[in-house]
């Protein structure tokens, strides 16, 4: 016996992968199993096989006696539905379907509290009430799909189940639900994240060779568990992805939900996630420069001098957050004629609108940023770097890990009690 050992999965938009961590925390095994087609990333079925692929093959690399909890987290808002055999039924609404009936979201909108992400037109509530119109046996998250595999009952977590209508400050499906045709019993039953379903089912573990006494966990969104995986854990700790676009995450205290800001909160334990995205970003650079000339302008640009300009990048028109506003244009003028400096100013610029939006996050009532960690492909960029730490003022960490699935590992760790 090496010690207890934590199973995280992530089920994603490519894939699947399974990180296996001891209590330390460090990683000693990996699966993954991608997606052979866009078409399997909408078929329940291949969910599952690839799970199970990328469980086996980590499981190949340790001893699966050790093995004492597992938590599996998916895409938020992807939701599917099974008939009386359990077999899935053909339409799946992922994470970025939109709600094909407007009056099913005028319903929404007329009877949902201002604040909930139910309202939203895709991967929320609309799409649920579409598949319940279908008299399913069942309607499910995309992680209660594998929670059920795992252990043979409907269940699932709080956090998967937000957009959906879910009250993560009570910890219930409102009552405000039956203003529509939303039917709590074809649902799974929810738990909050992090606590343990119960134990694996007697099928899974003989499939696995994992011992009968393993804990299935409650996971949450793979966006919240790429949050962990960072390592940030306290409050006031904040996460930056730099990708093609901008966002922004911050543990809270206090849940924070202002849609006309574009924040909303998903509740992990006793803290809270609270975060929105903007429209900058890398797509914001990339209208100007390639890859490569962003790079060889980037190793030119003196951090410690400011450009002296004062631009909002923005990809195209229109804002979410720090600012929501659809109308709103970039501002990237006037242009200097060197290069170095141009993008020095767009950089500048973003940096200005992060610590700008952790900010608006504070004035919500978040905590102020403490730290951050930052993910994604803008890491890369040293001048970058030194330009936000400037403009943000608060340490920056190194990542533990960029792996949703090690996040969901985190948690399984987190269940377990360890």
């Amino acid at each position: 016996m090496s010690g207890p050992l934590f199973i995280g999965v992530d089920l994603g938009t490519s894939g699947a992968r399974a990180v296996i961590i001891n209590s330390a925390g460090n990683v000693v095994a990996k699966g993954q199993q991608a997606f052979q087609s866009k078409t399997a990333a909408r078929d329940p079925k291949v969910w599952w096989q690839c799970v199970e692929s990328a469980l086996k093959e980590a499981l190949c690399e340790i001893e699966a006696g050790d093995v004492t909890a597992i938590c599996a987290s998916a895409t938020s808002g992807t939701v599917m539905a099974v008939d009386d055999d359990l077999a899935p039924l053909r339409d799946v609404f992922m994470y970025n379907d939109p709600c094909p009936d407007e009056e099913t979201l005028k319903t929404i909108r007329n009877a949902a509290p201002d604040w909930s992400p139910a309202k939203g037109a895709t991967g929320g509530l609309g799409c649920v009430l579409t598949l319940l119109a279908q008299q399913p046996y069942r309607v499910l998250h995309q992680a209660d799909w594998i929670n059920y595999h795992l252990t043979d009952r409907w269940v699932g977590d709080g956090s998967s189940a937000l957009k959906s209508g879910f009250d993560p400050m009570d910890q219930c499906w409102p009552s405000w639900l039956e203003k529509t045709a939303f039917k709590q019993e074809r649902l799974a039953e929810t738990y909050p994240v992090g606590e343990s379903f119960g134990l694996i089912s007697r099928i899974s573990a003989q499939r696995f060779g994992l011992a009968d006494n393993v804990k299935i966990i409650a996971g949450t969104t793979d966006g919240c568990a790429s949050f962990l995986a960072t390592g940030a854990d306290k409050r006031g700790d904040g996460v930056t992805v730099l990708g093609t676009t901008l966002t922004i995450k911050l543990l809270s205290d206090a849940p924070i939900f202002s849609p006309q800001a574009g924040v909303y909160s998903h509740r992990i334990g006793d803290l809270w996630l609270a975060g929105g995205a903007s429209n900058t970003g890398g797509g914001a650079l990339l209208k100007y420069f390639s890859a490569d000339e962003l790079k060889t302008l980037s190793e030119k640009i003196d951090p410690s001098s400011n450009s002296g300009l004062d631009y909002y990048p923005l990809q195209g028109k229109g804002e979410r957050f720090p600012v929501s506003d659809p109308e709103m244009e970039p501002r990237e003028t006037p242009r200097p004629k060197d290069d170095v400096i141009f993008l020095q100013g767009l950089l500048e610029g973003i940096a200005t609108i992060e610590a700008t939006a952790y900010g608006k996050l504070a004035d919500l009532g978040a905590p102020p940023v403490g730290r951050v960690f930052t993910v994604g492909g803008g890491t890369k960029n040293l001048a970058w770097t030194e330009i936000r730490s400037k403009a943000l003022g608060v340490p920056h960490e190194q990542p533990l890990s960029t792996d949703a699935a090690y996040g969901s590992a985190l948690l399984a760790r987190r269940g377990a009690g360890a």
